[in-house]
């Protein structure tokens, strides 16, 4: 029997913050901190480890409910710190025992997912003003990296180890999954010709010449690290509080996202709602996803 996983295999993309197992949000008032605490036991499968702070599907199935959460249930939130509690790693990446055991459909399908909880960073940052920060606080690298380009700032540690790299070239032969060139320079204008070297360094760059090529925002040293990221959030809440056109949001009430029961049939699942919303009837018919 192949050790493949079968794409066809039901994965449930439901999780609430309370059952989170790799991910930790703690919301401070109009700031909130979302940080990568991978359980390297956890996998959505069994068969490999997730070192490294390296992710599979349910990873990052935490982080888009995370993003999601913060966006609809605490419009208040005007700063969003994306970091890491492990020391001297941020992110390794989409774990690649993992991928070496999934099918090309189940591998196609991971990347568009992570690349879409990665655009929904974007889009929140787009339509409310909320800034995110990659608070990289170790090495990033493959997804990690990318994870951190779809953040509105970039700031490195400057440990005289941590660096930041896409090295699905050099070690894999495969361009990155997740938008990575295409972020590099379309959003961050990085010059194309260095984003093909960069994409060709399998041991990335670290702080000063990160910065100069425009791969991150600025680097600080471990000891000042985590006071300038701190200085930056003040800033950008201090301002979007005085941004009179920011005022509505900043007043806007807080929608609970509730959880649905599904059922399974052979060609569909069925959604309901496990309770009715306030002043609302339970619905009548369920939501079909083919």
């Amino acid at each position: 029997m192949s050790d493949v996983i079968d794409a066809r295999e039901m994965v449930d993309y439901q999780v609430d913050p309370a059952a989170y197992k790799h991910w930790r949000v703690a919301l401070d008032g109009r700031v909130a901190t979302v940080t990568l605490d991978v359980a390297e036991d956890a996998g959505l499968r069994p068969g490999y480890k997730l070192k490294l702070n390296s992710y599979d599907l349910g990873v990052d199935i935490e982080l888009a409910d995370a993003i999601q959460r913060i966006r609809f249930e605490h419009p208040e939130v005007r700063a969003v710190i994306v970091t890491s509690l492990k020391p001297r790693i941020f992110c390794a990446g989409a774990n690649i025992y993992m991928l070496g055991t999934s099918s090309h459909a189940f591998k196609v399908n991971f990347c568009k997912f992570t690349n879409e909880t990665r655009c929904a960073i974007e889009d929140d940052s787009h339509h409310s003003g909320r800034r995110y920060l990659a608070a990289l606080n170790g090495t990033a690298s493959g997804g990690g990296y990318e994870l951190a380009i779809a953040c509105d700032e970039i700031y490195l540690v400057d440990d005289g180890n941590s660096a930041i790299s896409l090295p699905e070239v050099p070690l894999l032969g495969v361009l990155p999954g997740t938008g990575g060139l295409t972020r590099l320079v379309d959003k961050r204008k990085v010059r194309r010709d260095r984003a093909d070297v960069f994409s060709t360094l399998a041991e990335g760059l670290k702080g000063k010449r990160a910065k100069e090529w425009g791969l991150i925002d600025d680097t600080f040293p471990t000891s000042k690290f985590q006071e300038a990221i701190d200085e930056r959030v003040a800033q950008i809440v201090n301002l979007r509080s005085d941004d009179k056109t920011q005022d509505d949001i900043l007043h806007y009430t807080g929608i609970t996202l509730r959880p649905l029961t599904v059922e399974a049939t052979a060609d569909n699942r069925e959604s309901r709602h496990k309770a009715p919303l306030p002043n609302q009837p339970e619905p009548t018919s369920p939501s079909r996803h083919r």
